[in-house]
């Protein structure tokens, strides 16, 4: 991930909704939210791009700006819709990422699992999306060793296709979970403007940014964070903090 600003103390950063019901599910990102990747995202497109004959310097300010969009969804773009080398791109990337994941490139961010189990001894149901796909989000949930962090992982595929900036994974979190009655119960948290996008289209109660990824502070306000946090681990303290 490529990362713009050095986190600071957390602010809030627009207006939210007001405090609304509980906030009983909480969809958190992975790469650049709870996991640090250190660039992988980057170098996995230069090597797809490479292995299309593709100049990856065309291509890499696209990148910076979808991150945390589906995938493939990023290459359709980059490649005119042509579905056949999306799809081509789309393998070579996760294949390259897996390579670099099994490599020992990728690592928790301080504080994430511990976060996840605040959040969990708080009562709240967590779940981790990605816009990654399957192989390649397990790949990196076996990395770490989270397989049993969170009940619920889910990518784009498992949301029909659509993955960020769309509301799907976040509704389909909601509706695999059943954990709210309520949109307004849903606490959203991560490091892209497609994030904070996903979190208000789905009309959720909190949409919290985190400065250890991809986007800065302005980025995340502009595309609709009610807070901006340091790092995911102020997150349990937030969401209490809007109930209260």
């Amino acid at each position: 991930m490529n990362t713009t600003t050095t986190p600071t103390a957390s602010t809030t950063a627009a207006p939210g909704p007001g405090p609304g019901p509980r906030k009983n599910l909480v969809v958190l990102d992975m790469a650049g939210t709870t996991v640090a990747d250190d660039g992988l995202v980057e170098q996995a497109f230069t090597v797809a791009a490479e292995r299309l004959g593709e100049d990856p310097s065309t291509m890499i300010g696209h990148v910076r700006a979808t991150m945390g969009e589906s995938k493939i969804s990023v290459f359709r773009h980059l490649l005119g819709g042509d579905e056949d080398r999306a799809r081509q791109a789309n393998l070579a990337f996760e294949e390259a990422y897996g390579e670099l994941v099994a490599d020992g490139r990728i690592a928790p961010l301080p504080g994430a699992a511990e976060t996840v189990a605040a959040l969990k001894e708080q009562g709240r149901t967590v779940v981790l999306t990605t816009g990654f796909a399957r192989v390649t989000q397990d790949a990196i949930l076996d990395a770490l060793g989270w397989r049993d962090l969170v009940g619920l992982t889910l990518c784009p595929a498992d949301a029909g296709g659509r993955g960020r900036p769309y509301p799907d994974l976040v509704l389909a979190a909601l509706l695999r979970t059943g954990a709210v009655d309520d949109v307004r119960g849903i606490a959203v948290a991560g490091d892209t403007s497609y994030d904070m996008l996903s979190g208000v289209r789905a009309g959720t109660g909190l949409v919290a940014g985190v400065l250890t990824g991809a986007h800065d502070r302005a980025a995340l306000t502009a595309h609709g964070a009610h807070h901006v946090l340091a790092s995911v681990a102020g997150l349990p303290s937030l969401i209490q903090g809007s109930e209260a």
